[in-house]
């Protein structure tokens, strides 16, 4: 028998893949689209619960396989009614996943890295250091334990989640193969069935893989933006030197332009008191973005123990956002939800074993200037 280390995970696998899985073992193509229904659509993790295939092929998928999600080691819902599992993965590490509801809508924000490679200077995750991608089957996992938390487990009009953002902790675009193989499960018809519009992946700026994504996928596209300067998000995205803002929206304007349909990109904003949050900085940002149709997401930073920025006071953020509206942008401030079980944007941590040594770095500066 195959070690069980050794069987494949069926979880992460869309359904090209599983197709060439069963040739490889002598079957049928069809038994992809069999198993992807079982896993994803009812929530099956046992290859007896699958009736409707053979006793003989079903002990077979035993001996090489596995259906195999993460374990849930935290799971609390906020007063204001979002949620927030912590799910372990392989090697001991965590990572965050948050579903935050609005009315019929329920958005899961959802990992792509223990921790992130980047470290962006407002972003609690990026101080823990960088462990490991997640594989696909830990991505479209955390969907599959968030969907399995809402009994029961059936496809229809009343899911609970009608909407995934690649906005947890990490990087989607460093984690590329992996991050399109989950998104395409989450789209998959026999799956998830989520729109194209209804699935984004946000990120930094990393310009080679997004020119790459266009020509892989059409998911809905944010972009993690900050500030309306080279000189200042050089500070708070380190990234941008490498790839700098005209860069960024060059390769931004490039794939929507081979969606084909009309979108619009999501520039998210953190809004900080005393660094990005001036009317000069709206002004700014409002030419900045003045050919490039998108929505502006303003989001109130929100603080963490490793940081010294604050949060801006409403009426600043109200002030930005008039900046942007009377310049004809569509501008709105994202409500902050979860921040009591610590769900609110960029509070995700988990539990990562720092490969970096940038967690032990940050405890030892605030250490000599606390």
């Amino acid at each position: 028998m195959t070690a069980a280390a050794e069987k494949t995970n069926l979880l992460g696998m869309p359904k090209a893949k599983l197709e060439a899985f069963f040739e490889s073992l002598g079957e049928k193509r069809f038994r992809a689209t069999q198993v992807l229904q079982w896993i994803h659509q009812r929530g099956a993790d046992d290859f007896d619960q699958m009736t409707n295939m053979s006793k003989s092929l079903r002990e077979k998928l035993k001996e090489v396989a596995e259906i195999r999600g993460p374990e849930v080691v935290y799971d609390e819902t906020s007063k204001d009614g979002t949620r927030k599992w912590v799910m372990r993965m392989d090697n001991g590490n965590n990572v965050e996943t948050v579903l935050i509801p609005d009315g019929e809508r329920g958005t899961l924000c959802v990992s792509s890295q223990i921790g992130c490679s980047l470290d962006c200077t407002f972003c609690s995750t990026g101080k823990r250091g960088f462990n490991r991608n997640l594989t696909a089957a830990e991505v479209i996992g955390q969907v599959w334990v968030a969907r399995k938390a809402f009994m029961p487990f059936e496809p229809g009009p009343d899911r609970p989640i009608t909407n995934v953002v690649m906005m947890g902790m990490g990087e989607p675009l460093l984690n590329f193969d992996n991050v399109v193989d989950a998104m395409n499960l989450m789209m998959e018809d026999l799956a998830y069935g989520i729109s194209k519009r209804r699935v984004t992946l946000s990120t930094s700026g990393v310009v080679p893989a997004l020119d790459r994504l266009a020509e892989v996928s059409d998911v809905s596209l944010a972009i993690s933006l900050h500030a309306p300067n080279d000189e200042l998000r050089n500070k708070l995205v380190p990234l941008n030197k490498k790839y700098p803002i005209a860069e960024l929206l060059a390769a931004t304007k490039r794939y929507f332009a081979r969606l084909p349909d009309k979108r619009k990109a999501t520039i998210e904003y953190t809004v900080i008191e005393g660094m990005n949050d001036q009317p000069e900085h709206a002004h700014e940002l409002a030419v900045l973005l003045k050919d490039l149709p998108c929505k502006i997401n303003l989001i109130p930073f929100n603080p963490f123990p490793e940081s010294d920025f604050r949060r801006p006071s409403m009426n600043a953020t109200r002030r930005f956002q008039k900046v942007l509206n009377e310049a004809g942008h569509i501008a709105t401030i994202r409500t902050t939800r979860g921040d009591d079980i610590d769900a609110a944007c960029g509070q995700l941590v988990g539990k990562v074993e720092d490969r970096t040594r940038r967690s032990q770095r940050y405890i030892e500066v605030r250490q000599v200037n606390p």
